[in-house]
This record gives structure tokens, C-alpha cells and sequence, in this order.
């Protein structure tokens, strides 16, 4: 009714909607910082041989931090092809303008899913012969040669050929006229574990099953074929796990995998999570905050109620362990964490009113709170921190 009244009034089409004015800053969002993803890309290069390729990996919508971004700012730096996870992801980036090689690291095994990646130059990963047959037939129909990577199994035990049956299977593969293996790789699964440089750790037998697999196909030494097996943490490890390209994910959002060479790497991480204070109230000692009750005043308390939560992709087992920063000063966050807000004690402050903006991820002054932090404190890993945040948080590029 009030609705209709209005749309009377003022003349408003009842379809139109206003939306497009709502400040992007007006509750919680995230900034991404492109040029600090660009000058991390040009860093990790720096690791690498001149003829060893740089994918950066851009799946989950580049970590959460906007893909179109990401790929943008990493070609700029120096990548050379991009990874993504799903078919639709690779075609969004096609309609975005991108040129560049990409590979879809996930599995596609229907006629229709290996068609449409044909069609958007897209490369699938390949992990069994008859996607192999598939291709090629889809490659035959249309006269020309479907480019793909081949993926090998040598200790994930998720996708990839058998690493026992590969070599038999690449012999068959090499005779198929309309594919073109643009790659060749495998995926360590513990690259990032403190015994990694141990000769007898899962990552080296790792390394070493691929190496004896590659001497066993006989690769001619002119081939252009891509051979790659190392992560962010595996490219950081040692150059033995270089080969002719690398994947790089985590690091090139500005975070390493590996704690011990961190400060040598001069990382800048690209993602700022910022809310604004919706509401202020004061409550007296013994007043219960959140659901549950499990926060307690102790005291005359001054809350900031902030308008985030776990909807946005707050982990709500943080609740009462992080901190958020205004000014350069740290705030405790009390109580549960709710679906849509959280509140934080901000007792003994004058400067911050409703409106105010806090950061809850990135840095202030010199104050720092990072995804690693989170994800010690939620018994994670950093990179399902960045994953979990979620569309109604707008992504703003600041530079």
C-alpha cells in the first residue's frame, strides 16, 4: 500500500527500483587493493626462472577478493595463463574480456561440459582416457585441436590418471590427431607441512613419482607441453618443484603458506574487510550481550553494534576472539556473532559514533589483523577464511 502511495505520488514506475544509489560503503564490504595484487605477482616472479611460467589462480572468485580484479592486476604483473575451479567460472571471465589461457582445474566429464569449454577457448583438466576420446571427437567435429592438460594422481588421491597406469595411457593418448596437451601436472597435497624439505616427507616422494613419470613418457625436449606441480607453497619450497610453470594462489593475495619465509617475502595483502557502526548503546554491569548470554558485563559497558555476521562469512566460532581495529587502536568483539550483526566493546572511547568505520580484516595505522589470524583462532586454514565471504558483501577496488 505505502508502496503504491509513493510510486502515486512522486510519479515512480511500481517496477523501478533504486538500488543502484545504495553507497556500496553503506553497511560492510571489501576492499581490494589491484595494484598490491600486481606488485606480489611481480615479486613471486622473481623466485622464478625466466622461461617458467606464472597461472595465477583466480577460482572462488580470485579468493573471494573479485575475480575480474585479480585477473586483471596478475596479468599486469606478469601471469601468463589464469586457473579457475568450475566451467562457469572460466566463461565469466571470457565475457569479462579475457585473453589469456585458462585452465579449468575442476573435472569435466559430459559431452555438453567439454563442448562449451571448446567453444570459450577454455582448457579442461583431463583425468582419465575417456575424456581424452571425448575431446577428440569433439576436436574431430569441428576441424581443429582441443587444447588440454593432462592431470596425474601422485598422492592426493582427488583428481588424475592412475600414476601406475599413466604411462601405457599417454602412449594411447599421444596417437589421438585432435588434442593438443598443453600441460602436464600434479598436486601436492602437503607442500606447506614443516617436514616438507625432509627427503622422506609426502611432498618429495611426491616430487620424485612425478619426475620418474615424466623420464617414463619420454617428452621431447622441444615440446611446449606446460609441466607443473607446484602450489604457492611448493613454488616457495624449492626450485626442484618449479618445472615450466607454477600455480600460485594464496601468496599472490598477499599471504604465505610458509610462516618461516614470511617477512622475507614483502607480501601486501589486497583484501580489507571494513563495517560501518549501525548502533551505540551503553549497558550496565551484569547485562547479558547476544544469544546465549554468553557474554556478561562486568561493568558499565559502551557496545558498537557493528552491521556484519556470519551471513557475510564471519565465522560464528570467533565469537569474543577477535579484535577489530578504528584509529589504530583495537576493540574486542563480544557475545555470539549473529546472522546479520556483532557487537564489539568500544568502553572508554569518544571518537567512535554511528557511522563510524572499523576494520575487521587489513591494517590501521599500524595495527594488523590478518586471515591467518582468523584461522588459527577457528581451527582453519586462511584460505577458507577468504572463501567464505559472501556476494551481498560488495567488493570495492580502491585503486
Amino acid at each position: 500500500m505505502q508502496i503504491r502511495q509513493i510510486n502515486k505520488r512522486f510519479n515512480f514506475d511500481k517496477y523501478q527500483t533504486f538500488n543502484q544509489d545504495i553507497n556500496p560503503k553503506q553497511r560492510a564490504w571489501i576492499e581490494v587493493k589491484g595494484k598490491a595484487l600486481e606488485i606480489n605477482v611481480r615479486q613471486l616472479r622473481t623466485k622464478l626462472s625466466k622461461n617458467c611460467q606464472f597461472m595465477a589462480v583466480v577460482k572462488a572468485d580470485g579468493y573471494g577478493h573479485d575475480a575480474k580484479v585479480v585477473s586483471d592486476y596478475a596479468i599486469r604483473g606478469g601471469a601468463s595463463q589464469l586457473g579457475v575451479a568450475t566451467l562457469k567460472e572460466g566463461i565469466k571471465l571470457r565475457s569479462f574480456g579475457v585473453k589469456k589461457p585458462i585452465l579449468i582445474l575442476g573435472n569435466l566429464y559430459t559431452k555438453k561440459d567439454l563442448i562449451i569449454s571448446f567453444k570459450n577457448d577454455l582448457m579442461p583438466t583431463i583425468s582419465s582416457i575417456r575424456e581424452c576420446f571425448i575431446c577428440n571427437n569433439i576436436g574431430k567435429h569441428f576441424g581443429l585441436k582441443f587444447s588440454l592438460h593432462l592431470k596425474v594422481d601422485t598422492g592426493m588421491s582427488r583428481l588424475g590418471f592412475e600414476s601406475n597406469k599413466f604411462v601405457q595411457q599417454f602412449e594411447k593418448i599421444k596417437s589421438l590427431e585432435n588434442i593438443s596437451i598443453d600441460g602436464i601436472y600434479s598436486h601436492l597435497s602437503s607442500a606447506d607441512a614443516e617436514n616438507a624439505l625432509d627427503p622422506q616427507s609426502i611432498t618429495q616422494l611426491q616430487r620424485l613419482k612425478f619426475n620418474q613419470l615424466l623420464k617414463q613418457i619420454n617428452l621431447d625436449r622441444n615440446n611446449e607441453i606446460k609441466i607443473h606441480l607446484a602450489n604457492s607453497a611448493g613454488m616457495l619450497l624449492n626450485k626442484d618443484f618449479h618445472f615450466n610453470m607454477v600455480r600460485v594462489g594464496l601468496s599472490m593475495y598477499g599471504y604465505s603458506p610458509l610462516a618461516k619465509i614470511d617477512k622475507n617475502l614483502l607480501l601486501k595483502p589486497a583484501l580489507f574487510l571494513k563495517v560501518k557502526v549501525a548502533f551505540i548503546r551503553i549497558i550496565e554491569p551484569g547485562v547479558s550481550v547476544s544469544y546465549g548470554g554468553k557474554f556478561v558485563s562486568s561493568r558499565k559497558t559502551k557496545l558498537a553494534v557493528l552491521s556484519i555476521g556470519y551471513a557475510d562469512g564471519v565465522p560464528r566460532n570467533l565469537s569474543g576472539k577477535i579484535n577489530v581495529i578504528h584509529n589504530n587502536k583495537l576493540y574486542p568483539q563480544v557475545g555470539s556473532i549473529t546472522m546479520d550483526q556483532m557487537m564489539v566493546d568500544i568502553t572508554g572511547s569518544n571518537e567512535i559514533r554511528i557511522g563510524s568505520t572499523m576494520v575487521l580484516l587489513g591494517s590501521d595505522g599500524d595495527k594488523t589483523i590478518s586471515p591467518l589470524e582468523w584461522a588459527t583462532k577457528s581451527n582453519t586454514i586462511p584460505w577458507e577464511i577468504l572463501c567464505s565471504f559472501k556476494n551481498r558483501l560488495p567488493r570495492v577496488q580502491v585503486d
